[in-house]
């Protein structure tokens, strides 16, 4: 029964619509205001993955409204975005167009099943200065990518970002790169200013079409994005055969991963920014698997959620789906009427659009806060965004993760020890012979060896006393610690009282035998008075023991005494 619940949980349902009769008019308006502004972006997107601007358009069209109808979020955006252009680049160089629909296809599949799995919640273990270094390294991989087009150089598929931008540098001549520079400039000019006149001005569109004019007008010597389907293709399945199969695996897992990301982080910061509801990871993962797939079928390239054309959505007024929705119609009429004129957009003012998205994508404000955080999350950050623009966006998720954890278990071993301390309360005789420690933090595979050397080492006692009351976290490795110091310290003849495990802490410490390790099981205690008044009574039995040994049996000892040693 509760299966079958959650499985409900996972389709669209009328709760997904509730608000739609008080709101239709602003999720009408911003899925017309974000539908504007997205398509710029989705030709830009396509032509910079090698796929196409027609690719990037049918992904805007067909993933947008699948993973509005799917998705987990009520607010979010979908489509091509920097991101998974950055990964799909060199998978066309490698592979060829015919590549795109069967890993678009994959990919969808694997984050399909990622979401029937209920892996949704994964994304909350990416640390904030992981997220931030991908953030930057993307924006940085982005803009270098624009600068042959914004020279009117040939850009090397599937190259580094960096190295092919130099190389177009390198190699321009000042004669073809004037005009589609002066593009760019004119591009770049209207987008910055436009905002300021008004925030709600499409700065994006006008400057596309300013700047087509501006080429047509003056005959401008500029590449264009050419011809465009003037409908949307018949659907189509790829070849899924099992050589093509085996070599495009690998791709398909890394987009996949990236695919999930993205549009789990985008979902997330949605749900923060606007009062459309709390999102749904699972869905979100379903809903953007099937969008790659239908994508992937018709045409189009993997798809993820778009923070940015999300975003505009929340400040237009969107409050359900159906903003989504209107979006995607927005771009289907576009294909439908006006093909023509997109045409004959320039590439360079393409560049010039994705120029400053990649810039705004790096928050100022984020980017101080991470920098001037803490040394090792600035370290993170860092060496995140340098394997990114550097080798692969996945790859610097795992390194940076890593790196995150390694700084994280040394934080955690410096906040954690053992600390001898006095036992409470008035001075008795032979409290010397008593040792107290205390465990604090946390005792795992990074803390345990060095509690063992201090424990083990001490001398010139009868009773060791451990609390554990302070310990706020132990794995095996702690717990098998604890009992190699109880063996070694009775062994030595060194009487071993536990004193305070946490009843989370007590299934574990049973089964790694802790418990099976002392001498009795009266020497197991939940307060510190009575294992104190305890060691007072061993260390007393071990004096008279001492003293037994030392005058002989004619002086008055009781040799019984030294047999109490371990009656208890």
């Amino acid at each position: 029964m509760r299966a079958l619940e959650a499985g409900r949980a996972l389709l669209p349902g009328k709760r997904d619509y509730s608000q739609l009769s008080r709101s239709w008019k602003a999720d009408l308006v911003a899925g017309v205001t974000v539908g504007i502004v997205a398509l710029p972006l989705a030709l830009a997107f396509g032509v910079s993955s090698g796929a196409g601007a027609s690719s990037g358009l049918i992904t805007a069209i067909v993933a947008g409204v699948i993973a509005a109808v799917f998705g987990g979020s009520n607010i979010q955006v979908s489509g091509p975005t920097g991101a998974m252009v950055v990964v799909l680049g060199p998978v066309i160089a490698a592979h060829g167009p015919g590549a795109l629909a069967t890993v678009s296809v994959l990919a969808g599949l694997i984050v399909l099943f990622a979401g029937l799995l209920k892996l949704g919640r994964v994304v909350t273990f990416l640390p904030w200065p992981v997220i931030e270094g991908f953030t930057v390294g993307i924006a940085v991989i982005i803009f270098f990518q624009q600068i042959p087009s914004a020279i009117g150089s040939e850009s090397e598929a599937g190259g580094n970002a960096a190295i092919s931008a130099a190389n177009a540098l390198g190699g321009a001549s000042l004669d073809s790169a004037v005009a589609p520079a002066a593009i760019v400039a004119l591009v770049v000019l209207i987008m910055v200013t436009g905002p300021r006149i008004h925030p709600r001005i499409p700065a994006s569109l006008i400057a596309i079409v300013v700047a087509s004019l501006s080429v047509s007008w003056l005959d401008l010597p500029v590449a264009t994005i050419g011809e465009l389907p003037r409908s949307l293709p018949s659907p189509l399945l790829p070849s899924l055969d099992w050589v093509t199969l085996t070599a495009l695996a690998g791709p398909a897992v890394t987009i996949a991963a990236l695919a999930a990301i993205e549009s789990l982080l985008s979902a997330r910061v949605a749900a923060s920014i606007s009062d459309t509801g709390p999102y749904d990871a699972d869905r979100e993962l379903l809903g953007q698997g099937l969008a790659s797939v239908a994508s992937g079928i018709f045409g189009g390239m993997p798809a993820t959620g778009a923070i940015a054309r999300t975003a505009v959505n929340i400040r237009s007024g969107g409050k359900t789906r159906f903003a989504a929705v209107t979006h995607a119609l927005v771009l289907l009429a576009v294909v439908y009427l006006a093909t023509g004129p997109v045409s004959r957009i320039p590439l360079a003012a393409l560049a010039g659009v994705l120029m400053v998205t990649a810039t705004r994508m790096v928050s100022p404000a984020a980017l101080r806060a991470v920098i001037g955080s803490t040394r090792a999350d600035s370290a993170v950050f860092f060496v995140t965004a340098l394997i990114t623009v550097s080798f692969d966006l996945i790859e610097a998720v795992e390194i940076g993760i890593a790196v995150a954890a390694f700084f994280a278990l040394r934080a955690m071993v410096r906040s954690s020890g053992v600390h001898r301390e006095e036992i409470p309360g008035p001075i008795h005789e032979g409290d010397e012979h008593i040792a107290l420690f205390r465990l604090d933090g946390a005792l795992f595979f990074g803390t345990a060896e060095r509690v063992l050397e201090r424990v083990s080492a001490i001398q010139n006692v009868d009773v060791v006393i451990i609390r554990m009351s302070q310990l706020q976290t132990l794995d095996a490795t702690g717990a098998r610690v604890i009992t190699d110091i109880v063996n070694a310290l009775e062994r030595r003849g060194i009487t071993v009282l536990i004193k305070g495990v946490q009843d989370r802490h007590l299934r574990l410490v049973t089964r790694v035998g802790v418990l099976e390790s002392l001498r009795h099981h009266k020497h197991l205690f939940t307060e510190l008075a009575p294992a104190a008044e305890h060691a007072r009574s061993h260390v007393a039995r071990a004096a008279s023991a001492r003293a037994a040994r030392t005058h002989g049996p004619g002086h008055g000892s009781n040799p019984s005494a030294a047999a109490g040693l371990t009656d208890e």
